[in-house]
């Protein structure tokens, strides 16, 4: 008994002794002390303290200065057709791309009102998604589980998020149809849910490809796998996204309420007849991404939509480029798909995005000093949300001073639109994809580039949400 109380006590002393020992890297007493001593803890910091104990930090980093400075007269606007609202999905890119696309809809054939259904295209949006899993799970099945690429897939096999070129695959192949020919569901609206079961069986399906490919099963006998798990998943968007039409009777109106047509459309006949664009080979998509060389052709491994689909494929430009694209866009009344870190200082009540609204280097005392590139890297800033873009605000020496955004959050501050700062769309605007028509020759031939391939996990893949 002694003994055993012996080593006890040995022990206990032994583990203080190693306390107060250094560490490389580590926090030893030495360092605790110090950073003990920096926090002062004064009246100043104490009132802080109170403060922040008990309010949003945005509420007391908000610049009392900044409040005044608000303007909302644009020199430059392409008149936009109604707010949408994508509620709790990650659906913006496709609100923006289809909003897009009636706005163009309804000035081309004289159409005072229409919405598109974001339902229908969500709905193979994610049967493609779920399949170009699958396939990725087959094409990579020679590669152990704790590859880069495998954990990648497993770990992402469903989102709601996306990009144009999604966009540009999903509405070629499959057209597009008015929000009456089918409508918003619960789960379309809500998609969390719905997306964890898909994402759930997505992984049980990979896993069993996986392991038929181990033990030798033929290419047919996974292809006919594949396609079962794949009936499970159109089973579950079936039946909480609807069925989607092969075909619907739509009647067209014209401003007085009078009928114009009545006609039965195949969604494709409907995006042919009203719409037409070509939204693979008409469009350029531009990024700035300051962390790479500019004027240069780059592509994201597995950022698309589709298997069969194209990869996000976009040219590098420095954003004083891309503004003029964008300023020549707005003054030829087309909008644009925009894309951005929107949740990067932005004012709700006054739909006001610009650095200047929170001041969070006084409130803490602390210098947030990252630039642009340095918050890419560190994975602090990317893409996050996708709106429309709609007007510029030009000054007398032909600058622009600020812009303006249709969003798909439902009716608020600015009748549901968003001003972004000059200085704002500096650090924070990502993509923005533009006609071929507003886009220099010399930076039209860059897309003769071969690409450069990026890894499915870059900083650039974000999807909008």
């Amino acid at each position: 008994m002694k003994r055993i109380f012996l080593s006890a006590i040995i022990g206990v002393a032994g583990l203080y002794a190693f306390a107060d020992a250094p560490k490389n890297g580590g926090i030893d007493n030495a360092m605790m002390s110090r950073l003990r001593a920096s926090f002062k803890n004064d009246a100043n910091d104490k009132a802080l303290r109170n403060a922040l104990n008990s309010t949003d930090i945005d509420v007391l980093a908000t610049s009392a200065e900044n409040k005044n400075l608000y303007d909302d007269n644009f020199s430059h606007r392409v008149k936009s057709k109604g707010i949408t609202n994508q509620k709790s999905s990650g659906r913006c890119w496709l609100f923006t791309g289809l909003n897009v696309l009636r706005a163009q809809m309804m000035a081309e054939h004289d159409i005072p009102q229409l919405e598109l259904s974001q339902n229908y295209n969500f709905f193979y949006d994610q049967l493609e998604k779920a399949n170009l899993f699958l396939q990725a799970v087959i094409d990579t099945s020679n590669l152990p589980y704790d590859d880069k690429k495998v954990e990648w897939l497993f770990q992402h096999p469903l989102s709601d998020g996306g990009q144009y070129t999604g966009l540009a695959d999903n509405l070629t192949k499959y057209g597009i149809v008015p929000k009456s020919a089918m409508v918003e569901t619960y789960s379309s609206s809500n998609s969390a849910k719905m997306g964890r079961m898909v994402s759930r069986k997505l992984r049980e399906g990979g896993l069993k490809l996986r392991r038929m490919q181990a033990e030798g099963a033929s290419a047919a006998a996974i292809a006919q796998e594949k396609e079962s798990v794949l009936a499970d998943v159109y089973r579950i968007l079936s039946l909480t996204l609807g069925v989607p039409p092969t075909e619907f009777i739509w009647t067209r109106k014209d401003k007085d309420g009078k009928v114009v047509s009545t006609k039965t459309y195949t969604p494709q006949e409907f995006y042919k007849e009203f719409a037409g664009n070509d939204l693979k080979n008409g469009y350029v998509m531009l990024m700035n991404d300051p962390t790479r060389e500019y004027y240069k052709l780059y592509e994201i491994d597995y950022d698309r939509h589709t298997y069969d689909g194209e990869n996000w494929t976009y040219i590098n430009l420095p954003v004083e480029d891309i503004k003029k694209m964008a300023i020549e866009s707005i003054k030829g009344d087309e909008m644009m798909y925009f894309s951005c870190d929107v949740g990067k200082f932005l004012d709700r009540d006054r739909g006001l995005l610009d650095p200047g609204n929170y001041d969070y280097n006084s409130l803490f005392g602390v210098n947030f000093g990252m630039d642009k590139a340095d918050r890419i890297r560190t994975f602090d800033s990317a893409s996050s949300h996708a709106m429309t873009l709609v007007a510029v605000d030009i000054d007398e020496n032909g600058k622009p001073t600020k812009w303006m955004v249709e969003n798909s959050w439902g009716p608020g501050a600015n009748d549901g639109h968003l001003i972004l700062t000059d200085k704002w769309f500096d650090e924070y605007m990502f993509r923005l994809v533009v006609n071929k028509k507003y886009v220099p020759a010399d930076i039209l031939k860059i897309l003769k580039q071969t690409p450069e391939l990026l890894p499915a996990w870059d900083p650039m893949f974000a999807p909008e949400n």
